[in-house]
């Protein structure tokens, strides 16, 4: 819009310019051709007195000074003044260059500045001749005030000229860029939203140029695919994993059957019956270890696309109530769990159950890793200039910078010896990023891993 503006005043400018100073160079040129019609009218009227050496009649010269404002001198053959509208006569002009100009035959005409007047006085000289011989000399010198008020009005016109040209540019420009920046904002709007992962197609909007048209209509396809691609992909995951569960569960169970057997079975072969059961045992653990997993690809599907609508939840009440629900567990686990907060409530946008999952998750991480050293596990909740946030931070070992970058990889473990999916995390950054919010790691001023939520607010 500004650069659009701007280009029209640059062309206003280059066009205005030389019009205006055109125009008082006409002006100049207009002035000057009638004063010199004029003096040459005038030489004309007094020649036959001063040829004949006769009184000259000034009666002339006074009328046209009172109608015009010019000043008129009219001397004989030796430069000598016999009128003079504003100044007496019989003065000597022969050295005036322009009443030397004109007593020489010639003609004369220019511009010169008065103090006195305090303004430009534009000068014409002609000569009183006939016949091949000068009788004397004719000089109207004429102010330039009145032509510099037509000037002057002429730029006026001008600047109003290109007011008027800007506001209808600035008019017209601000409609053009309604017309097209409102779609545009929309592609924008549109590809934000394709970029936090909601794929829902944007409906045409009406009387946007075609250019634009048909990009939102590419970008609706575009998501449209996409979506499908990661709809099938969701769908393949959960199914597999879903078909998974009861094979599993039945592998454990023929596990277990069958573990007295293998015993008794490797006693008759003369191994030991409790290495037998240990190796079946770690078996069996195995299996529980993949059934977690596949457990895991169920929830990390259905976070990658959560249904529902965004509410407004209290953070407070949340993390009290799955503090609540998990001490007993810590307990069991040899970790102290404890809840802080210093407001009564913090209100969040989220989805109905969504905080619940990432608290499960982050919590579930948390007591692992404090379990280790018989430690602590702390959850607070507060809000500041950014939002919502609550926090999750343990006495554990911890994580380098290495591996906290890699934490929210899917799989990832740092601790091979450690059980777990690798799916903690990142299953917990899949429900915030479906209702907006971030998730980030730090270390812990209590020496292990703080993991920081933030969420919307309502506000």
């Amino acid at each position: 819009m500004l650069s659009y503006l701007a280009l029209t005043l640059v062309i206003l400018l280059v066009l205005g310019i030389p019009l205006g100073v055109f125009f008082r160079t006409l002006e100049v040129d207009r002035l000057t051709a009638a004063t010199e019609r004029d003096a040459a009218t005038l030489a004309t009227l007094v020649e036959e007195d001063l040829e004949t050496g006769s009184q000259v009649d000034p009666s002339v010269a006074d009328r046209y000074s009172d109608s015009t404002g010019a000043r008129v001198v009219v001397t004989d053959a030796d430069g000598i003044s016999v009128i003079d509208t504003e100044a007496p006569i019989d003065r000597d002009l022969s050295t005036r260059p322009e009443i030397d100009q004109a007593l020489s035959g010639g003609s004369s005409t220019g511009t010169r500045r008065s103090d006195t007047l305090d303004d430009d006085l534009l000068f014409v000289s002609a000569p009183v001749a006939s016949g091949g011989r000068v009788y004397g000399a004719v000089r109207i010198t004429l102010g330039t005030h009145e032509l510099n008020e037509r000037v002057g009005r002429f730029w006026l016109g001008l600047a109003a000229m290109g007011l008027l040209v800007l506001a209808v540019a600035a008019t017209v420009g601000w409609a053009m860029a309604r017309w097209v920046g409102r779609p545009v904002r929309l592609l924008v709007s549109t590809a934000e939203r394709f970029s936090t992962g909601d794929l829902a197609a944007e409906p045409e909007q009406p009387g946007a140029p075609a250019e634009i048209a048909g990009l939102q209509r590419h970008m609706n396809d575009m998501a449209e695919q996409l979506d499908a691609r990661m709809t099938q992909q969701r769908q393949f995951v959960a199914d597999a994993s879903h078909q998974l569960r009861t094979p599993l569960t039945a592998l454990r169970l023929r596990l277990e059957n069958t573990e007295e057997a293998i015993a008794a079975l490797g006693s008759a072969e003369g191994m030991d019956p409790d290495t037998q059961r240990v190796e079946t045992a770690a078996a069996i653990a195995e299996v529980d270890r993949l059934s977690e997993l596949v457990a895991s690809l169920l929830r990390l599907a259905a976070a990658e696309h959560r249904p529902g609508s965004l509410e407004v939840a209290d953070l407070v009440a949340l993390t009290r109530d799955r503090a609540d629900t998990w001490a007993a567990l810590a307990e069991v686990e040899g970790v102290e769990l404890s809840f802080e907060t210093t407001e009564g409530q913090v209100d969040a946008l989220a989805v109905g159950g969504g905080v619940e999952q990432v608290l499960d998750n982050l919590i579930d991480n948390a007591v692992s890793a404090a379990a280790e050293r018989n430690g602590h596990v702390w959850l607070r909740v507060g809000s500041d200039q950014q939002g919502p946030w609550l926090v999750v931070a343990d006495n554990g070992p911890g994580l380098g910078d290495e591996e906290k970058n890699r934490a929210l990889d899917r799989f990832w473990r740092g601790d091979q010896r450690r059980s777990g999916t690798g799916l903690g995390l990142p299953i917990a950054e899949e429900l915030l990023h479906s209702i907006g919010g971030t998730l980030s790691l730090a270390d812990a001023t209590e020496g292990g891993l703080e993991v920081t939520v933030r969420l919307r607010s309502p506000n």
